[in-house]
């Protein structure tokens, strides 16, 4: 019996391609063949993933590492040799070789990762920001182009920059201390700017997703808290920032006659410029003292703060210039502080959003996350301050900066009143308890 006269469909030569049509006894093959997608291996189109080949997936980490740092580093060293050449006819700087700025250039990156360089015999160990954004940067650049998002890739890409960071220390600045520091930065630098290079690269997983099996094990109230509290020193950041950009249009006139005063050509001007730039972030964080209450000192006797001033002198530097003057402490300035209860403000809707559906949330919960986000904020206002504070030089110059655990404390305090203002007259559980409290008490019916 044929398969025809069975009624069973018979399949087409070759095996199944496609589906079976019927016409009376006629059996005809309606062909749905599409050719196999061959998926797009990430990073496919990058220089690193095109010559791999068949390479474990820890070689690119490697390679994608070490590329995030040298873009990086040239970035720094690439003006130092640049001011190198531009002044080798000088004859005081008759015997000095080339080299000599790579080095120079190498500890100021290096600085970024938290190894003081050391300047005249002081360590200057006021953490250049700047660069260590840069750092950061070039990492997240490197792993979103050419990384695999895989965690043997991740894990090999982190202990590779974290070497190039030791192994630079050990040629530059050799010691125990500093090596430890170089690990401890290269660490955190690369763990940071790869992470989230490798989060943003198509098919990776995202940050939330990695962390969200360790959020679930801990109380909600502490999630909440924890990114109430990144989103509070988001904006007293940016406050911050906007600070500076007042101080600098006030200033302005004193930042261009320390600029004259110092009469350097266009190049020298151009490496003036970006030497600033790595120390513009730390006066941001100076900033955020001010703002906060505690204020900051730039030498031994001085003090700025936003109710009072106390100057001194200073360094010919630009960057100093845009410090605010007697003319800005007291007025409206003493106000500074609302900007961190508005962050606060800021933590305390997150916690309302958070727990607004929340079924299995308490009365306290709220309150609770709060608290939460005033710590975190706390925390890293302390530790943003600290890395910009130390010294910066010999004598005065070694005192500057603020105290980070003041500044910390009176931070968290700060977005702890604007988080409760916020979250706590908007939590329905809250207002319901007071209520029940209200009406149990003797007399309420009456």
């Amino acid at each position: 019996m044929s398969d025809a006269a069975s009624g069973r469909d018979r399949d087409a030569p070759g095996g199944v391609h496609g589906s079976v049509a019927r016409s009376g006894d006629d059996v005809r093959v309606t062909s749905t063949t599409e050719r196999p997608r061959t998926p797009a291996r990430a990073g496919s189109s990058s220089f690193i993933a095109g010559t791999l080949g068949g390479a474990p997936r820890w070689v690119n980490g490697a390679l994608t590492a070490v590329q995030g740092a040298l873009l990086s580093l040239l970035v720094v060293v690439l003006p130092a040799v640049a001011a190198y050449v531009a002044t080798s006819a000088d004859p005081a700087n008759e015997g000095v070789e080339w080299f000599r700025a790579v080095a120079v250039g190498t500890a100021l990156w290096l600085a970024g990762h938290g190894v003081p360089p050391s300047v005249g015999g002081v360590a200057v160990t006021v953490v250049p920001l700047g660069v260590t954004a840069l750092t950061v940067f070039t990492c997240w650049a490197s792993a979103r182009r050419s990384g695999l998002p895989t965690r043997s890739s991740y894990v090999a890409a982190v202990v590779t920059y974290t070497a190039v960071v030791v192994v630079l220390t050990a040629l530059v600045a050799p010691g125990v201390l500093a090596i430890g520091r170089a690990a401890l930065g290269g660490a955190a630098t690369g763990a940071l700017g790869l992470g989230l290079g490798l989060a943003a690269r198509p098919g990776g997983r995202r940050a939330s997703d990695v962390l969200q099996p360790y959020a679930r094990r801990v109380p909600t109230a502490v999630a909440a808290g924890l990114r109430a509290g990144t989103a509070a020193f988001s904006a007293l950041m940016v406050a911050a920032a906007l600070v500076v950009v007042g101080w600098t249009l006030v200033g302005r006139s004193t930042v261009w006659a320390i600029a004259d005063g110092l009469g350097v050509d266009a190049l020298g001007g151009a490496v003036l410029a970006v030497a600033q730039l790595a120390f513009l972030p730390v006066l941001v964080a100076w900033a955020l003292a001010w703002v906060a209450g505690p204020g900051f000192v730039v030498g031994e006797g001085t003090h700025f703060a936003n109710d009072a001033m106390t100057g001194g002198t200073l360094p010919a530097v630009p960057l100093l210039g845009a410090l605010p003057g007697a003319d800005v402490a007291g007025g409206p300035s003493v106000l500074a502080p609302l900007l961190v209860v508005l962050a606060g403000a800021v933590a305390g809707w997150y916690v309302h959003r958070a727990f607004r559906v929340a079924p299995l949330a308490r009365a306290w919960t709220s309150a609770a996350a709060c608290a939460v986000a005033a710590a975190c904020s706390g925390v890293l206002a302390a530790l943003v301050v600290q890395a910009a504070s130390g010294a910066i030089g010999p004598g005065r110059m070694a005192t500057t900066g603020a105290s980070a655990l003041t500044v910390g404390a009176v931070v968290a305090a700060e977005v702890l009143l604007g988080a409760l203002l916020v979250a706590l007259p908007a939590d329905r559980r809250l207002r319901a308890a007071v209520v029940r409290g209200i009406l149990r008490r003797p007399g309420a019916g009456s």
